[in-house]
């Protein structure tokens, strides 16, 4: 029985998706788990202090030992591991444990430029003996980037989002919505739109708050006051979705591909990189928040849930894994 490190990217998160991610990494790691023994450590804080991997105690070596360690997707690749606080808590003296972690639909965060010591990072921490699962072809251009070796996946939370399950994905509105918001520090008028659309156009409006400032920013807004509003968990919006006849429209990812899992008809707004370059490569029913204005439209229109998905890549990442 072998050990298999698992750094789990929703311990210490502010957003659920990161519940959603490291649920479908579980779910997709399941051949391994099912054999292995299984540790975990947190990315968002920090899973050792300096001073323990400098005494090497029998704990450090346990996890330094594993002969498979996963990092489990989000936007875990910041471009700057300088920053005051990065995705992935780690520095030059705590990181020796975790050396020769593998991407499982990992994304790289915003920016161009990588900074000398976040190369050094990674070439240091990511496997150079695996390939990576990456989210989409702009995270692949820079693992490659790295000198070490990646497959366009997609992101794992949409590994199940086959042709045949998308076909059951309804192609016409639902008389309920779910939806989504982005916190931000300013009150957006678009996201005024976009609540007036739902309000207008569903007979039941629901709200789910997936990030921490997500309800506080909501309830700026007018015309809230009849949405009924969901606890902020991934297990209440589990049952909700499985529970009720619902489209999704909203601004947070992974709310949006956790209703198409959940067979819900889906329209996902994109505001940063994620949604767009996940869109480029697998066909998101998505728009442009500076294209809200043709959100009812879209809502009162027939279309159907076309993902596409590279299933042989999928294939041949876990293949590497036969023999553990």
């Amino acid at each position: 029985m072998n050990t298999i490190l698992l750094l789990d990217t929703s311990v210490g998160s502010q957003n659920k998706g990161d519940d959603i991610i490291m649920e479908c990494v579980r779910e997709e790691l399941k051949f391994l788990f099912e054999e292995n023994y299984e540790y975990s450590l947190p990315t968002h804080v920090s899973p050792f202090h300096w001073y323990q991997v400098w005494r090497n105690s029998s704990r450090v070596r346990s996890y330094s030992n594993c002969p498979l360690k996963f990092i489990g997707g989000s936007n875990i690749l910041c471009k700057d591991l300088l920053t005051h606080y990065p995705q992935w808590n780690i520095n030059w003296f705590n990181c020796r444990p975790i050396e020769g972690s593998i991407g499982v639909g990992v994304g790289a965060g915003a920016g161009d430029k990588t900074n000398w010591y976040t190369r050094k990072m990674y070439q240091r921490v990511l496997s150079h003996d695996f390939y990576h699962s990456v989210r989409d072809e702009r995270t692949k251009r820079f693992v490659e980037s790295l000198g070490l070796k990646a497959i366009n996946t997609g992101c794992v939370t949409m590994w199940k989002l086959t042709p045949e399950f998308c076909k059951s994905i309804p192609d016409q509105k639902s008389n309920k919505v779910v939806f989504t918001l982005t916190r931000r520090l300013d009150k957006d008028e678009k996201d005024q739109f976009l609540i007036d659309s739902l309000v207008e156009n569903y007979a039941e409006v629901y709200f789910w708050p997936q990030g921490v400032g997500d309800y506080d920013y909501f309830k700026q807004f007018d015309h809230v006051d009849a949405i009924k509003v969901l606890p902020p968990s991934k297990d209440a919006y589990d049952q909700f979705l499985t529970q009720n006849e619902t489209d999704y429209v909203g601004t947070r990812l992974h709310g949006g591909i956790y209703a198409m899992r959940h067979g819900r008809r889906t329209i996902i707004i994109a505001i940063d990189e994620r949604a767009r370059e996940i869109h480029k490569g697998n066909h998101l029913n998505c728009i442009e928040k500076d294209e809200i204005d043709k959100l009812p439209s879209l809502i009162n229109s027939t279309f159907e849930t076309n993902v596409v998905m590279d299933f042989d890549a999928i294939i041949k990442w876990k293949s590497q894994f036969q023999n553990y």
